[in-house]
């Protein structure tokens, strides 16, 4: 039975394949081809466009399957849903980037029941998940909320009605786009809040959470704010990032959550999990 979890595996050297060539994928792959990532080996590359000048061979879908033994998922939520079963039944671990793929209830429970391979999720841009968890053993929290803000082009969808779409691309200051639970707000920005379906992992339930997207042409740096609550205590963490210089749509430091989460993963000794 597969696990969603953060929980380090063995120290063994793993052979990865990455699937996806872009803002996040470009730093992870290199990283890891570079042998910055103790224990692991960059296989191959997989990516629906042809490449050239990669660090690593680039692969198919089922070349992957049958050399890898861990595959690094950095090409969107679509990839989760379409392949995420196919890896795990193969005996193949998964790790997961798109974690908004995963407020999907039934895909969720589908990754965990299906194996022999193993799910992990990183937390990207956000911190204080590991706090999150360990609370829950207290009791449950009675208010979780996520506020983000980016900047307006990077929350544009093709959904949008003519209305939105123009306070957006017109906003001189702060605007709500959308606000709802960790289960819909996902679906709705699949490129921009992962991070509520982290938080709504850690926290173990999507529905608890409730999710406020704001557009700021102001937010030269994107921030992401949690406020949780229960009889037992209360949270907050608030963290600013910048956003990637390629894809302003998620933040720089999430491609080294992901080495982080690699090495957690693989056992680096010396690490505070």
């Amino acid at each position: 039975m597969s696990t969603i979890t953060e929980a380090p595996g063995t120290t063994a050297t793993r052979r990865v394949g990455l699937v996806g060539w872009g803002a996040i994928g470009q730093v992870v792959g290199n990283a890891l081809a570079e042998g910055r990532v103790p224990g692991a080996e960059l296989v191959g590359i997989v990516d629906n466009r042809t490449l050239t000048g990669l660090p690593a061979q680039q692969l198919a879908f089922e070349q992957a399957l049958e050399s890898c033994d861990l595959i690094v998922e950095a090409a969107g939520q679509s990839v989760v849903r379409e392949w995420g079963e196919r890896v795990l039944a193969a005996g193949v671990d998964l790790m997961v980037c798109s974690s908004g793929a995963l407020t999907d209830a039934a895909l969720a429970e589908r990754l965990r029941t299906t194996g022999p391979g193993r799910v992990y999720f990183t937390g990207g841009a956000v911190g204080g998940l590991d706090l999150l968890q360990a609370v829950r053993g207290l009791g449950p929290l009675t208010t979780v909320r996520l506020t983000t803000t980016k900047l307006p082009r990077t929350l544009l969808q093709p959904w949008m009605d003519p209305e939105l779409t123009e306070r957006l691309e017109r906003a001189e200051g702060p605007v709500e786009v959308m606000r709802g639970t960790a289960c819909d707000v996902p679906a709705k920005f699949p490129k921009s809040t992962n991070v509520a379906a982290s938080v709504a992992l850690a926290v173990g339930d999507p529905r608890a959470v409730e999710v406020v997207v704001m557009a700021d042409p102001a937010a030269v740096l994107t921030r992401h704010v949690i406020e949780a609550e229960g009889t037992h205590g209360s949270y907050r963490f608030e963290v600013n990032h910048r956003p990637d210089p390629v894809n302003p749509a998620t933040s720089q430091v999430v491609p080294h959550a992901v080495l982080r989460s690699l090495d957690a993963v693989l056992g680096r000794s010396g690490m505070v999990l």
